[in-house]
C-alpha cells in the first residue's frame, strides 16, 4: 500500500499576529477545549541555535535564548499526542540575514490534538515568508471551519492560492517570495456506510473520511486520567495532511525508514520545465527565466505567470510505526538526504534535541543557506488509549 494518497491539483488556539507582532487568540467559547500554546516565531537570528519548541507564543528574540526566561519551562504540547521542537541558524558565514519563518499551532481549528506546522523559507527578502508564517494558518482555519471542502487537501490548495492573492496586494513585499512546507495533523472519524446513505442519499466515496469537525471534539470527553486530553474512539483515524511549494521538505519516519511527503518544485524538474515552457516562460541554467531556482512559491509576483502557488498535497493515515515528522528548509536538505536525517535522530525522544542535532549537522556539513528544522515527535501511546 502506498504511504500516502496524493493530490496534484493545479485554530485549538488559532493564533494571529498583527504588524506589531501582538498576538490575538480566537477561541470558540461554546466548545469545551483546553487552552494550549502554539508558536509564531519571526526572528533575525544570530548564529547560536534558537530552540524555540518549548516557548510560549510570540517570542521575538534577536539573540540567543535567555536562560532566565520563565517561558523556558513551559511545555506547549502538554496533553497532546505530539511534541514540537524547532531549531534555527542564520548561518552568518554565508548569509547576512535570516529569511526563514516557522509556525506551529496546537489544538488547531479549536480541535483537541490537532496540529498545524509550517516552515517558510524566504528569498529576496523575508516579507513574504513573514506574511505566510503569520497568516496562512488563519486562511486554512477559515476554510475548514466554513466547510468549504470535504477533503482537507482541497482546503490546503485553496488556502495557498488565497495567500498568493493576498500577498500580491501588499505594497511592502517587493520581489520577495518563499517556499512553504505545511503539515496538518488531525483525527478523523470514519463514517458508517448506512450513515452515508441517510444524508440525502449522497454517500461518500470508498475510503474517504468524513470531515467530522463537530464529532471530533464531542465524541470524547477531555476529563480523563491519562496523559492525553483527547482519547480517540475505535472509529477515529490519525491523518497527516501535507502541502508544499518549492524545495522545503517534509519527511516522516515510518518504521525507521524515511518517506518523503513533498515534491520539489525546481527549475531542473522535467515536469515543471514543460509546464513553464507551455506558459510562455523560459528555464535557463535551471532557473525560471534565468532568475529563480524554484518553480513554485508564494509571492514572487513578477514571475507569477510561471511560478505558481498551487501546492503538492498528500494525505497519510498514521499508525504505531510512524515516530516523527521532519519539516525543514533546503538549508538542511542540501547537505543531508532523507534517510540520513531520520537515522540521525531515530533514537531521540525529545523533539527539541532532535531539531538541534539536525540543525547543527547541517551547519557542520557546510550548508550555505539559512537553516530551520522542525521536528514533530508522535506519541504512539495514543493508539493504546482507544475509547470504546
Amino acid at each position: 500500500m502506498d504511504l500516502s494518497k496524493k493530490n496534484n491539483k493545479d485554530k485549538g488556539d488559532d493564533i494571529t499576529s498583527n504588524d506589531d507582532n501582538k498576538i490575538n487568540s480566537r477561541i470558540s467559547m461554546d466548545k469545551p477545549i483546553k487552552l494550549s500554546l502554539g508558536e509564531i516565531n519571526v526572528v533575525d537570528n544570530n548564529d547560536d541555535l534558537n530552540n524555540s519548541g518549548t516557548f510560549k507564543l510570540n517570542i521575538d528574540n534577536n539573540d540567543e535564548l535567555d536562560d532566565n526566561n520563565d517561558n523556558n519551562d513551559i511545555n506547549p504540547c502538554k496533553g497532546l499526542s505530539f511534541s514540537v521542537g524547532v531549531s534555527e541558524n542564520k548561518n552568518s558565514k554565508y548569509r547576512r540575514t535570516m529569511e526563514d519563518v516557522h509556525t506551529y499551532v496546537a489544538n488547531f481549528c479549536e480541535r483537541l490534538d490537532w496540529g498545524y506546522f509550517g516552515v517558510f523559507d524566504g528569498h529576496a527578502g523575508k516579507q513574504t515568508a513573514r506574511w505566510a508564517g503569520t497568516n496562512l494558518h488563519n486562511l486554512l482555519y477559515d476554510s475548514i471551519i466554513n466547510d468549504k471542502f470535504n477533503d482537507l487537501r482541497e482546503n490546503l490548495n485553496y488556502s495557498f492560492l488565497e495567500a498568493d492573492k493576498e500577498i500580491a496586494k501588499l505594497k511592502d513585499v517587493g520581489s520577495s517570495g518563499c517556499t512553504a512546507a505545511v503539515a496538518v495533523l488531525r483525527w478523523e472519524e470514519e463514517v458508517e456506510e448506512d450513515e452515508d446513505e441517510d444524508e440525502e442519499g449522497e454517500g461518500e466515496r470508498e475510503g474517504e473520511k468524513e470531515e467530522g469537525v463537530e464529532k471530533d471534539i464531542k465524541s470524547n470527553e477531555i476529563n480523563n486520567e491519562g496523559p492525553f486530553d483527547f482519547i480517540p474512539s475505535k472509529k477515529h483515524r490519525r491523518i497527516l495532511y501535507t502541502a508544499n511549494v518549492g524545495d522545503s521538505r517534509i519527511v516522516i519516519n515510518r518504521n525507521g525508514k524515511a518517506k518523503r511527503l513533498t515534491y520539489e518544485h525546481k527549475g531542473s524538474d522535467k515536469n515543471e520545465i514543460k509546464r513553464i515552457y507551455k506558459s510562455g516562460g523560459l528555464v535557463l541554467g535551471g532557473r525560471v527565466n534565468g532568475v529563480l531556482a524554484v518553480s513554485r512559491s508564494l509571492g514572487d509576483i513578477y514571475l507569477k505567470e510561471f511560478v505558481l502557488g498551487n501546492p503538492y498535497t498528500t494525505m497519510t493515515e498514521l499508525n504505531e510505526g510512524d515516530k516523527f515528522i521532519i519539516i525543514a528548509c533546503d538549508g538542511l536538505w542540501d547537505v543531508c538526504d532523507d534517510q540520513e536525517a531520520v537515522s540521525l535522530i531515530k533514537d531521540l525522544t525529545d523533539a527539541k534535541i532532535a531539531s538541534e542535532k539536525l540543525c547543527t549537522y547541517a551547519i557542520q556539513q557546510g550548508t550555505s543557506d539559512n537553516v530551520t528544522v522542525m521536528v514533530v515527535m508522535l506519541d504512539t501511546r495514543i493508539f493504546g488509549y482507544t475509547k470504546m
